[in-house]
């Protein structure tokens, strides 16, 4: 058995083709997409990246592996403290260590253990290629790497690569020689001139007056990435700039199935494509940033083809991507390790069956501290921390009607609001039920100060709005978060 996971950073589905995309952004993963399965409603549990991969790489939620943010006590795995036995649990449970048990050579090209110091997420790995720049690197940098792994390995037998892109990541980077392949493209409908009107009136960091954080620098090595957004014309560059990267990925990601099709191997590989998280562009006005627990950051593609899976097959179950552990293991007849918090979907690539959940909940602890609530027709997002946007406490969207965030309902439907936290309070109970610790580290982040995207940055912040025109906001701000002025 070979496994091929192409983890593509900050990739959203919806600018994928093969998700109804009106751009042709990606036609070597769309041609994988109509081989396979595509699952429409498919979430990381935990955001952005340290939290989402190490989610993944344990198979069990931030609140259980401790990893909910980027910093502070809450940006290390827990130790497992006097149960550990001679190897940790990752040494058996994590997902690499899955396919070591099923006698598979795992390998890894990536810099992400280097980029968050998450040395755990090496575990379970034989090989691992540090491709050297700290996720700054392009696809013409990291596909020479896994060129190279395939053509001494491609052609035995099993083996798992993981492989990372980072094209779509901030800043927008795709080289110059591929011009811009979507500039007579439309933009998306929903951002009129507008919404993108209302969205300059909003404060906090990646908003459309600062993409850079808190501030509208630019960077001359970056010609793609704005640093604010004050027309049209600044969101088309938004926008094409993150287009291009996914494009500038996807003819790199073509290379590797040329390959792999010349090896002779291409036909019973089994191919997985997802990412770590996708990126807000203007939802919640937001923009190219993936700080929310929303369906702009925790939406992500998932597609999955190979041997004994259904082809062209579209799952609309609700799903996380820590489910994709005990997934393999049952696809492989393995029996699933005790420590996930994951429920196999594998009758959905076996048959095209139904085997998704009533509800999830995502959390996002590095820029905000939310946890959010995705049932039926609906996104409840509850906000601990707004990360200076002053968000609502409670947010609720109508996502198949509003899929972009623009029309808080929660006012108008608070038996819906009420419904999300009891099913939030569920889990939450479950949770803190399932685990040896006393602690949720959401409130850990809470405790330590806030979110480590936002602490410390107020008070110049608030400065900034003031020399901008928006200083109607300081009180609230500095209302809501004294203790960044102690």
């Amino acid at each position: 058995m070979r496994v091929l996971l192409l983890d593509l950073d900050s990739t959203r589905p919806d600018h994928l083709g093969c998700y109804g995309y009106h751009r042709n952004t990606s036609p070597n993963i769309d041609r994988i997409a109509a081989e396979g399965v595509r699952f429409d409603n498919y979430y990381t549990s935990d955001a952005p990246c340290f939290p989402s991969r190490t989610a993944l790489m344990t198979g069990r939620f931030g609140i259980h592996n401790g990893v909910v943010g980027h910093g502070g006590t809450a940006a290390d795995v827990r130790h497992e403290g006097k149960t550990r036995d001679f190897r940790d649990k990752l040494a058996s449970d994590s997902f690499p260590a899955l396919f070591r048990r099923a006698g598979m050579k795992t390998a890894l090209i990536s810099p992400f253990g280097e980029r968050h110091s998450a040395w755990t997420f090496y575990a379970g790995f034989n090989e691992m290629y540090n491709t050297g720049k700290g996720g700054m690197e392009s696809a013409e940098e990291v596909s020479p790497v896994a060129l190279d792994w395939l053509e001494r390995h491609a052609d035995e037998d099993n083996w798992m690569l993981y492989l990372n892109f980072w094209d779509p990541h901030t800043p927008y980077r795709a080289p110059e020689s591929l011009g811009n392949p979507f500039e007579h493209d439309p933009l998306p409908a929903w951002i009129t001139e507008e919404v993108l009107e209302e969205h300059r009136k909003k404060v906090g960091p990646h908003g459309a007056n600062e993409i850079n954080m808190y501030n509208n620098d630019i960077s001359p090595d970056y010609p793609r990435h704005p640093g604010e957004i004050q027309s049209m014309d600044d969101l088309r560059r938004m926008i094409d700039g993150y287009d291009c990267g996914i494009r500038h990925m996807d003819e790199h990601i073509g290379a590797i199935f040329e390959l792999l099709e010349h090896k002779g191997v291409m036909d019973d590989l089994v191919v997985i494509i997802t990412a770590d998280h996708g990126e807000n562009m203007g939802e919640l006005g937001i923009y190219g940033e993936h700080g929310t627990a929303d369906q702009g950051t925790c939406r992500i593609p998932m597609i999955i083809r190979g041997p004994g899976i259904v082809k062209g097959h579209t799952d609309r179950g609700l799903h996380y991507h820590l489910d994709l552990l005990p997934t393999m293991a049952e696809y492989m007849n393995m029996a699933p390790a005790p420590s996930w918090d994951g429920r196999s979907y594998a009758e959905s690539l076996r048959s095209g069956g139904c085997s998704g959940r009533e509800y999830l909940v995502v959390s996002q602890c590095a820029h905000v501290c939310q946890r959010s609530v995705r049932f039926g027709d609906w996104l409840y997002i509850r906000t601990y921390h707004d990360g200076f946007h002053l968000f609502d406490k409670e947010m609720l969207f109508h996502i198949t009607e509003d899929a972009h965030e623009q029309h808080n309902l929660a006012s108008q439907r608070p038996d819906l609001c009420r419904e999300a936290v009891y099913l939030l309070n569920e889990w939450h109970d479950q949770m803190m039920s399932t685990m040896p610790f006393d602690v949720d580290p959401l409130w850990t982040v809470m405790k330590e100060g806030g979110p480590y995207h936002a602490k410390g940055h107020l008070p110049k912040y608030i400065e900034r709005l003031k020399n901008t025109g928006r200083g109607e906001a300081v009180p609230e701000l500095m209302r809501r978060h004294p203790q960044e002025f102690v």
